[in-house]
């Protein structure tokens, strides 16, 4: 990611081979144009035609991807490190006998079986031995858990999948699983069950134009009546399914966005529409199953990289995107010129490089600073002996922090984690979400942002175990506690000004309306990234992948290039509710509410 600011700190959250780019580049090419080549410019390309990227996360590897298979000489100017938020990161001063460092990242990685466009590009990247190539590094946890907290059993259940095995289960992890489906049944009245279900066929049979216009702007914790509910209610079906699905607040979080991602995971869930499993992973650290092999490819066909550029401003004069400032490595500032210039820095960090003319130019790029992110922060504890846990995913769902984990070694296997990291001690690494980070721990009555990075880990890793060891058996120990690592993209933790250089869009409602299109009003400027408006409305990198994809066509289009259009492939639809929808459309133009809304 290329940003403004001088801040160092590094971030962590069919295969297509390099002839074969080639030859499609060759094939691709085009009558030559004559590009200003100043400063920083960019080589020559086999069409003749020159872009910048700005940024490297995975907007801008998807656009040089594209770009560079197009015939387009692609240089990507990146601050820090390949792959953004996505990418894994060596835990510093780790390393010991000849082992790889401890891997960590921003937040544990999460690839659904709802994502089209991101598995496609990965099948794209060659890794060896795969015939699906980076695709194939994808693997789907059997299960999930909520963990709960206050002596209650934890809900825990398999993640029904044809190609799944069973998971093998003792009569003590059966116990559990009963009493805590049991638990939950008691205590969330009947009443209340049937009134959510009643929500979600509200939301399902709902026209486009009135989850545009009317849940976009209704907040989630309206819309299935919470504040009136159980708090088993709240915590499981209000704050449980925002924080899984959404990462963002009930209290705040739009119908529409978090309707709509209900809705396609429950198809995936029936098989419908689906790429793969509802939840998958990758079987290695982040950088080793997909960046690095991914920033391999794209060299093979000629994108150049530039680490350690900063964006200043994205220049403006004669109708046009004149050039970029930028600073280099040796803080000297330079002017990078192209034919065309792609964005795809995230939200808080492009908006401060667009200058005042070129906001001029489109009142839309005004549009995003309405745009609101928040913290998710991930930190990483590494452990002595794994921890018995659950094969997949956690969610504390009473904790005050919002956590959500997953233990990674099991999901590693061709890896010996203590014979291939760290100092052969460590042996697992749970690595943990922080979602919430404005509302008071358990251990120092304080919030995230006010404690010290120490305190972070004790805090976290004391509502870990106020969920997992709260029924008499001990599943996470201090003495097996090796050591932590939190994320370097927060500062100044314990002070009166924190800050996060890698905030996450969150969706409050309207935000549908303030997301810019990917094509702008300037003929050689377009925006990639999370926050650009594609049909998954959510802060996602198959959002950041859409839009690139959207970007990048927006460029063929005003270059009239001959080159194939990049496929965009929107979420499922599911043909049998459509009819439905359509009835809900008259009704709505009518003033009528949905045929299934009881209030």
């Amino acid at each position: 990611m290329v940003s403004t600011g001088s801040s160092r700190r590094t971030f962590i959250a069919g295969t297509a081979a390099a002839t074969a780019g080639g030859a499609l580049a060759a094939g691709l090419a085009a009558a030559p144009t004559a590009a200003a080549a100043t400063g920083a410019g960019t080589a020559a390309a086999p069409n003749g035609r020159r872009v910048a990227v700005l940024g490297g996360g995975v907007a801008g590897l998807t656009a040089a991807h594209e770009l560079a298979e197009r015939g387009y000489a692609v240089t990507v100017y990146e601050r820090r490190a390949l792959g953004g938020k996505a990418r894994s990161m060596d835990v510093p001063g780790s390393a010991r006998g000849g082992r790889r460092p401890l891997p960590a990242e921003h937040g544990f990685r999460f690839i659904p079986g709802i994502y089209h466009n991101l598995p496609d590009t990965m099948r794209r990247i060659p890794f060896p031995g795969n015939a699906n190539g980076v695709w194939d590094n994808l693997v789907a946890p059997r299960e999930m858990m909520f963990a709960r907290a206050g002596g209650r059993e934890d809900l825990r259940g398999p993640i029904p999948w044809p190609e799944h095995s069973p998971a093998e289960l003792t009569p003590e992890e059966i116990r559990r699983a009963l009493t805590g489906i049991l638990q939950s049944l008691v205590r969330l009245p009947p009443h209340e069950t049937a009134y959510f279900v009643n929500r979600v066929l509200v939301f399902l049979t709902s026209c486009d134009e009135r989850r545009n216009e009317v849940w976009e702007h209704t907040p989630w914790w309206d819309f299935v009546r919470a504040a009136r509910m159980s708090n088993e209610y709240q915590r499981i079906l209000a704050v449980g399914i925002t924080r899984n699905i959404v990462a963002t607040k009930a209290e705040e979080a739009s119908t529409r966005t978090v309707g709509a991602l209900g809705e396609a995971f429950v198809f995936n869930l029936l098989g419908r529409g689906a790429d793969g499993p509802p939840d998958r992973i990758l079987n290695l650290p982040t950088n080793e199953a997909w960046i690095d092999p991914w920033e391999a490819h794209l060299r093979s066909l000629g994108v150049e990289f530039k680490i350690g550029w900063t964006v200043r401003e994205v220049q403006y004069g004669n109708g046009r995107v004149s050039g970029v400032a930028v600073m280099d490595p040796s803080g000297a500032r330079q002017t990078v010129t192209a034919d065309h210039y792609v964005s795809a820095l995230p939200v808080e960090h492009a908006r401060r490089t667009w200058s005042a003319a070129l906001r001029a130019a489109d009142p839309m790029l005004g549009r995003c600073d309405r745009l609101q992110t928040d913290w998710m922060t991930g930190i990483q504890f590494y452990l002595t002996e794994r921890a018995p846990l659950v094969h997949g995913h956690l969610n504390c769902i009473d904790s005050a922090w919002s956590l959500t984990a997953i233990q990674q070694a099991e999901h590693w296997p061709s890896r010996n984690f203590p014979a291939d990291y760290g100092d052969g001690v460590a042996v697992d690494c749970l690595s943990v979400d922080i979602s919430e980070w404005d509302k008071p721990g358990i251990l120092y009555g304080k919030t995230a942002k006010q404690c010290t990075r120490e305190e972070v880990a004790r805090e976290v890793w004391a509502q870990l175990k106020a969920s997992l060891n709260d029924t008499g058996k001990t599943l996470l120990s201090d003495s097996a506690l090796h050591s932590w690592f939190l994320d370097p993209g927060v500062d100044g933790l314990g002070t009166p000004n924190p800050t996060n250089e890698d905030e996450l869009l969150i969706h409050p409602t309207g935000t549908f309306h303030n997301r810019p299109s990917a094509g702008t009003r300037i003929p050689n400027f377009f925006l990639s990234g999370d926050y650009v408006a594609v049909d998954i409305d959510l802060a996602t990198m198959e959002g950041a992948n859409a839009s690139a994809r959207a970007a990048v066509n927006g460029l063929l289009d005003r270059d009239g290039s001959p080159a194939a259009r990049c496929t965009v492939r929107p979420m499922y639809r599911a043909p049998e509710v459509e009819p439905a929808k359509r009835h809900d459309l008259w009704r709505y133009r009518l003033g009528l509410r949905n045929v299934f809304d009881l209030g």
